[in-house]
């Protein structure tokens, strides 16, 4: 499964590789050669990794190589990042000199200033054609190991999906060995004999889940009840599984009704045979495990179905919702976990061959435990009683307590292979997105803002032409989540979970490139695990010691730091030893994200500035009152959080230098009274929070101006030191469509130099566009309001 890890990394260099900034800065012909080589060499390795996916299980040379070729592939995308951050050093240079005016004085300075630019280009022509070289070098040395390890392109992609096949599943079914579920089943029961849905001439009710859950199950004991049987005049079961093919289908559903095969593979004779088999009758049919969310699919489909009696009804069982509100007549079905109880009746009944531990209480405690590693989900249940069946050694039960369930034989394990597709059949794109999930650990709930940030800062969407970054990933977010990979947190709305079991995938899935630090990995077994890990997260302590992170120093490659909160007390104090500040960081060359989230950190070193590769920085909820003129050189920053910062009093003066800034939370930041020069430039900002006025410095409400892509919630304080309502004008709000939320806010000090005129001209221009949802004013000091807020215009506010 690690092949769509290292294709993913192979696709980002090939795609750095063509793209505009590194063709600029390859300045010379050979650099030129050596990049096209690249390429080449890049597109022949990936020619080859679906059949070293299916080898490296059992060739161990052939994982090696895997692991070569992504950590090479790493390797080769820091270095081309470091030549477009070169780039875009000089270019910026440039233009800062340029707009220092034009006087012959001044052209002379410049005039030097490009003599040294030549020169400095010159010299890093010659490091880049070096380095290049170098890792050629490498990637040669790979594709030669290729030959000899005997991989074939594009083989073997058949022989994996054959080994990741779903066994196909049929009607019947022991209910002595079924636990629960009696509501759920009622509940689709009282629908099938109900005349819900049957507007529709058919009625599709959806039952959804994640795997292992007991989908399934639950059907077939649904279509075994005796009311159910009564009801239809025909029954049939089908199971589509992965391949959704009609003619099959249609053709296995033609069969089961007439218990005759079909010699036919025309889907226009097969349907019309079908539609004269159900013509008038009351029927019931169950897809089961259906995958497909192709919508062509199913309208060719459902076509013999409309003949049917009124109120006949199809189940389809599925992990994904989308297949569900594509399929679906009836709101869907969402099958949750077992409770506790019933998985422990589960167990037993599996293990023991009862449904209690009756003459067997020694080993009660310890099927709780090993139940409650199984989630709740029925299959892992049954596969871990199984492996216990008619056993009574207690020290078999701890071993079978203490094994991880990912570690188990394949053939023991009905649960592998049922998660395992999950994976599989998940869009390429997707692949790496859910592998690098697994720097969270069990049970951590995560906003989805806070993943899709993760997510850019790490790069795992290539530049597309016309769309947006943060769009594109949210839509990634949701498919997963529809996958039922992440599940809605049952705690807190709006933050979600990945499901222990989904958990361990992710982390059988990424492997050694993330690790998340816990009390399992301290010490010696610690300095055995980093060599090759690039997402690094942890768990944050009230008091973190150097030598929990002294091994850090060694990660150069390192891509992630991140601290997350103490999962029972988020708000906790926490204190981080200043060595891990100034000895280990500067020493992180390579990190894209950098998270201190939480400490109580005054300051941030000077030092900041060597992660020249840094594109996510969070300061949220920590004690730092300034932050170093030295992070404005981080031109590939795109996230700044400093949102509960309640000490910061001043933003670096130089933060117009981050040109790809996209991301500034500055909420609840009190003691930040005005904003810096030039944060006009930051001309990709889609989030700020709020834009401060200080006094005397009214005018920079223009600043606005050029922001034009800001969305969400946007507060603009400090609206009595405007002076001229021309610069109000001039911020342009009523551009401003994305914007979700506005508050605008005046000085609470209502003194006598407050001027009323002024203040209805600032806020009359300060019109926003009328797909605004919600308006907070604060303080306004006016004697009316502006046309604009008219009873029309309001209509359209929710707030």
């Amino acid at each position: 499964m690690a092949d769509m890890i290292v294709s993913a990394a192979i696709d980002c260099v090939i795609n750095k590789l063509t793209s505009s900034i590194i063709l600029e800065s390859a300045g010379g012909a050979q650099v030129q050669v050596e990049l096209e080589k690249m390429e080449k060499t890049l597109s022949k390795a990936k020619a080859v990794l679906a059949d070293a996916e299916d080898k490296q299980i059992s060739n161990r040379l052939v994982k090696i190589w895997l692991r070569e070729l992504r950590d090479l592939a790493y390797d080769a995308e820091d270095i081309l990042d470091e030549f477009s951050f070169e780039v875009l050093r000089r270019k910026q240079q440039v233009e800062q000199r340029r707009g220092e005016g034009s006087s012959s004085k001044v052209w002379s300075v410049m005039l030097r200033f490009l003599d040294h630019l030549n020169t400095h280009r010159v010299l890093f022509n010659m490091k880049m054609k070096s380095e290049i070289e170098t890792i050629n070098a490498k990637f040669q040395e790979l594709i030669e190991k290729k030959n000899s390890l005997e991989l074939r392109e594009n083989g073997a992609d058949d022989g994996s999906r054959k080994s990741l096949k779903r066994l196909p599943t049929s009607s019947l079914v022991d209910e002595r060995v079924v636990c629960g579920r009696a509501q759920e089943k009622e509940k689709i029961i009282q629908l099938l004999l109900s005349g819900q849905g049957c507007d529709d001439r058919v009625c599709v009710i959806p039952i959804v889940g994640m795997g292992g859950v007991g989908k399934t199950t639950l059907s077939q004991i649904v279509y075994n009840d005796s009311r159910v049987v009564d009801w239809f005049d025909l029954k049939v079961w089908c199971c589509v599984s992965e391949d959704f093919d009609v003619v099959r289908v249609t053709k296995t559903i033609l069969e089961a009704i007439t218990m005759k095969d079909f010699n036919i593979k025309d889907l226009n004779l097969l349907q019309v045979a079908l539609r004269e088999q159900l013509r008038g009758k009351r029927y019931l049919i169950v897809l089961d495990d259906v995958w497909s969310e192709k919508y062509e699919d199913w309208i060719v489909l459902r076509q013999p179905f409309q003949v049917g009696s009124p109120c006949s009804k199809i189940i389809v069982t599925t992990r994904n919702h989308g297949v569900a509100a594509i399929m679906g007549t009836v709101e869907g079905h969402f099958l949750k976990e077992l409770s506790v109880d019933n998985c422990l009746s589960l167990f037993a009944m599996h293990a023991l061959g009862r449904r209690n531990f009756d003459g067997h209480l020694n080993l009660k405690e310890i099927g709780e435990k090993i139940v409650r590693k199984c989630g709740g989900l029925p299959l892992a249940v049954k596969t871990l009683g199984s492996l216990l069946h008619m056993n009574t050694d207690q020290d078999e039960w701890e071993s079978v307590l203490n094994s991880k369930i990912w570690h188990l034989p394949e053939d023991k394990s009905g649960i592998l292979p049922a998660l395992r597709l999950s994976y599989y059949y998940l869009p390429s794109y997707l692949k790496p997105l859910f592998a690098f999930c697994s720097i969270f650990p069990k049970n951590y709930e995560f906003y989805q803002d806070e993943l899709v940030l993760l997510w850019m800062a790490e790069g795992f969407l290539p530049e597309l032409e016309g769309k947006k970054p943060m769009e594109e990933l949210d839509s990634y977010f949701n498919q997963l989540l529809s996958r039922s990979l992440f599940q809605r947190s049952s705690i807190e709305k709006p933050r979600f979970v990945m499901h222990d079991l989904i958990n361990d995938l992710a982390q059988t899935v990424a492997g050694e490139i993330c690790m998340n630090l816990n009390d399992k990995f301290e010490d010696n077994k610690l300095h055995q695990i980093v060599e090759k890990a690039r997402h690094f997260s942890f768990i944050r302590r009230p008091y973190e010691v150097w030598n929990r992170f002294e091994v850090l120093g060694t990660m150069n490659h390192l891509r992630t730091f991140v601290a997350l909160p103490i999962r029972t007390l988020p708000w906790a104090c926490c204190y981080l030893s200043k060595k891990v500040l100034h000895d280990v960081l500067p020493k992180l060359r390579c990190l894209r994200v950098l998270s201190f989230s939480g400490y109580q950190i005054s300051e941030l070193p000077d030092s900041i500035s060597s992660l020249k590769h840094l594109r996510y920085l969070n300061m949220s909820c920590t004690k730092i009152k300034w932050l170093p003129e030295s992070l404005s050189t981080l031109l590939y920053l795109e996230t700044l959080l400093l949102y509960g910062c309640t000490e910061l009093t001043k933003l670096p003066q130089g933060i117009g230098n981050l040109i790809n800034l996209c991301h500034l939370d500055i909420t609840n930041t009190h003691n930040l009274h005005e904003m810096p020069l030039q944060i006009g430039n930051l001309t990709s900002l889609q989030t700020l929070s709020k834009f401060i006025l200080g006094e005397g410095c009214g005018y920079r409400i223009s600043e606005l101006k050029d922001l034009k892509h800001l969305q969400g919630k946007l507060s603009i304080m400090g609206l009595d030191n405007v002076a001229d309502g021309r610069h109000a004008f001039d911020a342009n709000i009523r551009k401003k469509h994305n914007l979700v939320e506005l508050g605008l806010e005046w000085s609470c000090n209502f003194h006598d130099l407050r001027k009323k005129e002024c203040e209805m001209r600032v806020l009359n221009l300060l019109k926003p566009c009328t797909s605004l949802r919600a308006l907070s004013i604060s303080f306004y000091g006016g004697a009316k309001f502006p046309l604009w807020m008219g009873i029309p215009h309001l209509l359209n506010y929710r707030n």
